[in-house]
Parts: structure tokens; C-alpha cells; sequence
């Protein structure tokens, strides 16, 4: 059977009723029902909210179009993700979570939580899905953020920026970032992702800097103390405390500075180039371990010292890391990127599979030099031009949406899946 084409008409009024009945009374119900619930209250909570989800999910498939030009005023203005979630809950209620319903929400830990960033996933399911509203969507996440621009000519300046998780330092037209959350060995949070974003926006935006570099700095962890270490991944103790968000952290890091490094910043540039593009490395101290294996995907050169590891527990997470299954199959293969994926295998720098994610493999001594060298060869003309006809070549836009159309969903619905709240609870516990 065919599916029915989104309609970019107006939406009858009653089916905006329908969506207003459904959110009641999943609201009444839980509002009765406070948590902790015993099984079988929490049955028939979780029946209404499979009932009003289902009508949601029909909803937007028919109206996403519809319900995106009239958040955005046919498409002449550009909302970030926080900013259309909050627009939709007051214009749509019972579509998606009101601001106060997510306000209350983010003071949960994460096993405490109702699950409403599910239905926030099955809206942005809907408008990605689209061809009309999902191209826009992501080219408001590639415009640069408010906090960017309040920092550039103190940036322009100094050449110098430093957050609570990244340090960015401009010297001789290129641009260091350095992950500097030593504590808890540059595992991501919502800050890391937020000083993240503004550090690439700086970087790409400062017209004195020609190429940017990616590193993580040294450790005051125990266990690696004065060792640089590049990513352990999502920050468990995070995810358990309620504080990885779908809009905040899943989804800003992937349409966000993940997005801007490979694909490059939308701003006002010359008609030829509409986006500021600069090319990329990145450097590998000691381990690059879930999002920080995923990092290494976009980048155009990525070194790593000969004692590095690299992997991707997503299984053991339980959770959908990033964009890699996307990627990974096209740089490892499919048989490799399942074994790491699915299977947990972790890849080590001297290993000769290696040798397809990583440009060059040195010794620890050496990586600062090899840097370098790389960095200046990143800085031929002809670089821009050919990366982002790779780029293009790669990862086409559409494929690209169609995959975060989907993810949105999934990666809400496995952030709120018991398997996910059990395991962040053992490991985020555990002791720095």
C-alpha cells in the first residue's frame, strides 16, 4: 500500500481535537497515578500513552509539512531544536511534551522519567521525514549558534576561548580544540556539546584560521593522570542522573558540530559557497571509545599514537551510537562494523584493520609532530573542494536525513528502554 503524501494544506480542526483529547488523557491518567507505580498501574499508563503515540505518529505522517510551515512561518524562520519543541508544544498541545512537562522531566533521574522525549522523537521523525520540512531543519542546526556569534570578536581578538570541557586556541591559521573534562576523561555531556558547538562555530568562523585540529588534553582522573585521552564516550553518571536529552545531547551532537565539521557552517559567504567549509583532523591519545570513535568518522586526516584503542559498545550500552551505523560499514565494512557495533569488539591502533579508520598510526613520542605535519598538508587549496565532493559522495543529504528521521525515534525510545536505565545505573554509580 502506498503512503499517503504530507499534506502542506491547513489541518482540520479535528484532528488538532483529537490530538488535545489524547493528551489529556494520558495527562489526567498520569497525574492520578504518581510514580512509583505498581504493575499494574503502570499497564494502563503505558497503554494511553501507546494509544495517544499512535495517533501522533498518523498525525504527523499526514501533517508534518503543515505543522512545520506554521512553526516556522512557511519556512522564513530557523529554529534549533530546543527552540521547535517549545514553539510545537504551545502551538500543538497533545503533539508533543508542554516546556513545564519537560522542565519537570529533566529534574528526574532517568529511571524516574514519564518518557515524553519519545513523543518528542516520533515529531522529529515526522518533520526529517519530510523532503519540504527536513532539509530546513537541518540547515537551521547548521547556522551558528547565538552564543558563537556573542563570542567572536572577543575570539577574533585574543584567538583564544575557554569553556568549562574545551579550550580553543588559534596559532598560525589553525584552530586547536582541546577536550580539557580531565575529571571524567572527556566522557560527552550536554556541556560538552554545547562549549563543542561553539568552539567549531569560532573556528570556522574566524576567517585567520584555515584548518582545525581535535584533540583531547591531559587527565587529572586517577587512573590516567597526566596522560591525554581523547573520549570515553556518553558520560554514564549523566545518563543515569536524567541529563542526556534527545534534543540536548542525542540529537544536537549529530545535526550540530558533527554535522558543521564535515559538511560546514551556514552562513552569509560568497554565492559559490553558501557554507563555510575548513578542513579537519583529529588526534587519538590512549582511547577514542564510543562517541569518540564516532567523532573520528568525520574528519579528513585522524592520527592516533600506536598504544590507542578504539571501540563502540553500543550493545553493551544499549543504546544507537550516533550516526556510525551509517557510517561505519562504508570506512570498516560491514562484517567489521558489526562485530564492533553489535559485537563489542575493540579495535587497537597496531592492528592492521586499523588502518581503515585511522590516517596514521605513530608512536606516542611522535604524535605531536606528526600533528603538525598533517596539518600542513591539510592546508592545500585543492583540499576544500575535494573534501566536499567526497563528503558528498559518501553521505548524500537525503541519505543522511532518512537515517536521523528514523534515529530520532529509535534512540528515544532506547534511552527510556529498561536494559539502558539498568546499565547506567551500575556504571554511572561507579567511582571516578
Amino acid at each position: 500500500m502506498t503512503a499517503q503524501a504530507p499534506s502542506r494544506g491547513a489541518i482540520p480542526v479535528e484532528q488538532r481535537s483529537e490530538l488535545v483529547a489524547a493528551g489529556e488523557r494520558v495527562d489526567d491518567l498520569v497525574a492520578a497515578l504518581p510514580r512509583p507505580r505498581p504493575p499494574d498501574q503502570a499497564a494502563r499508563v503505558a497503554a494511553e500513552f501507546d494509544a495517544a503515540r499512535a495517533l501522533r505518529l498518523r498525525f504527523m505522517d499526514r501533517y508534518a509539512d503543515a505543522v512545520y510551515d506554521e512553526l516556522t512561518a512557511q519556512r522564513t524562520v530557523y529554529l534549533r531544536l530546543p527552540e521547535l519543541m517549545e514553539s510545537a508544544g504551545a502551538a500543538f498541545p497533545g503533539l508533543v511534551p508542554t516546556a513545564d512537562q519537560m522542565a519537570a522531566e529533566r529534574s528526574r533521574r532517568q529511571a524516574d522519567k514519564e518518557g515524553y522525549e519519545i513523543d518528542q522523537g516520533l515529531f522529529l521523525r515526522g518533520v526529517l521525514r519530510s523532503p519540504h520540512a527536513g532539509p530546513h531543519l537541518l540547515d537551521a542546526m547548521l547556522r551558528p549558534t547565538s552564543r558563537a556569534l556573542d563570542l567572536l570578536q572577543e575570539f577574533h581578538r585574543t584567538g583564544r576561548l575557554e569553556t568549562a570541557s574545551v579550550l580553543l586556541e588559534r596559532r598560525d591559521g589553525a584552530a586547536y580544540l582541546t577536550l580539557c573534562r580531565g575529571d571524567c576523561l572527556n566522557a560527552e555531556d550536554e556541556q560538552q556539546v554545547s562549549d563543542l558547538e561553539t568552539a567549531v562555530d569560532l573556528a570556522l568562523l574566524d576567517p585567520s584560521v584555515e584548518v582545525c585540529l581535535l584533540r583531547g588534553g591531559k587527565m587529572s582522573h586517577t587512573r590516567y593522570r597526566g596522560r591525554r585521552v581523547f573520549s570515553a564516550g556518553v558520560n554514564l553518571k549523566s545518563l543515569h542522573a536524567g541529563k542526556i536529552s534527545l534534543t540536548g545531547f542525542l540529537l544536537a551532537r549529530e545535526l550540530g558540530y558533527l554535522r558543521k565539521i564535515s559538511h560546514g557552517l551556514l552562513a552569509w559567504n560568497k554565492w559559490h559557497s553558501p557554507r563555510i567549509v575548513k578542513p579537519w583532523a583529529a588526534a587519538v591519545d590512549t582511547f577514542a571509545i564510543g562517541g569518540g570513535m564516532q567523532l573520528l568518522l568525520v574528519f579528513d586526516h585522524v592520527l592516533a599514537a600506536s598504544d590507542a584503542y578504539f571501540s563502540l559498545p553500543a550493545a553493551q550500552e544499549g543504546i544507537v551510537p550516533g550516526a556510525a551505523n551509517l557510517r561505519l560499514g562504508r570506512v570498516l565494512g560491514p562484517r567489521l562494523a558489526r562485530q564492533i557495533i553489535l559485537g563489542g569488539r575493540r579495535l587497537r591502533a597496531d592492528e592492521p584493520e586499523a588502518g581503515l579508520l585511522v590516517d596514521e598510526i605513530v608512536a606516542p613520542g611522535e604524535l605531536d609532530d606528526a600533528v603538525e605535519r598533517a596539518l600542513a598538508s591539510l592546508r592545500s587549496p585543492a583540499v576544500l573542494a575535494n573534501r566536499r565532493m567526497l563528503n558528498l559522495a559518501e553521505e548524500p543529504p537525503e541519505d543522511f536525513r532518512v537515517y536521523m528521521a528514523e534515529f530520532a525515534l529509535q534512540q528515544a525510545l532506547r534511552i527510556h528502554g529498561e536494559d539502558v536505565i539498568d546499565k547506567a545505573g551500575r556504571f554511572g554509580g561507579r567511582p571516578s
